[in-house]
């Protein structure tokens, strides 16, 4: 009995092809991980590329908007902060995660609710959590934490135990929440 291995279609051709005709050599960089295409884009030109995945390669739902902190990650060489855009074409089923990098003092983006509605609710997160601020949002303001909180709590320099901040928020009643 004899098996042959067909070379297996690359599922993320067509959008590689689509990004490189849009915008060139040096705009973006790749990289991979099992089926996952991680596409890694400059925050200036951020807009552009998930307008052209958007707009011509059906990438139509935004399923996951979030931030990690690489402070202290060993041998890291890229920004601080990366913020990932999850996006899934509903027709071809390609997942596709793209990634721009920011940095303290003042790590901002521009925001993408004018593409996907629901990227509202994920930025306010992402700025409630690590203080990544989103321009253009018409709504940036803490979902999570209380108003007068003044930290970031899963910025890797935030400390495990807190700042000792909990013993001063307002107590609410179950009636009263």
């Amino acid at each position: 009995m004899s098996t042959s291995t067909a070379p297996t279609s690359d599922r993320h051709a067509a959008t590689l092809t689509t990004l490189s005709r849009a915008f060139g050599d040096g705009v973006f960089s790749t990289s991979r991980f099992r089926d996952n295409l991680r596409v890694f884009v400059p925050p200036s030109r951020l807009l552009e590329v998930l307008g052209v995945l958007k707009d011509t390669s059906g990438f139509a739902l935004l399923s996951d908007l979030g931030a990690t902190d690489y402070l202290g990650y060993p041998g890291r060489t890229r920004a601080r902060f990366e913020v990932h855009y999850v996006l899934v074409n509903l027709d071809t089923v390609e997942r596709l995660v793209v990634k721009a990098g920011v940095d303290d003092p003042d790590p901002t983006l521009q925001t993408v609710v004018h593409l996907w509605p629901g990227a509202n609710w994920m930025e306010r997160e992402v700025y409630d959590m690590f203080g990544i601020t989103f321009t253009g949002h018409p709504d940036l303001r803490r979902i999570l934490m209380p108003e007068e909180f003044t930290a970031f709590p899963l910025r890797k320099d935030y400390p495990l135990r807190g700042r000792g901040e909990r013993h001063n928020f307002p107590r609410l009643s179950r009636g009263e929440s």
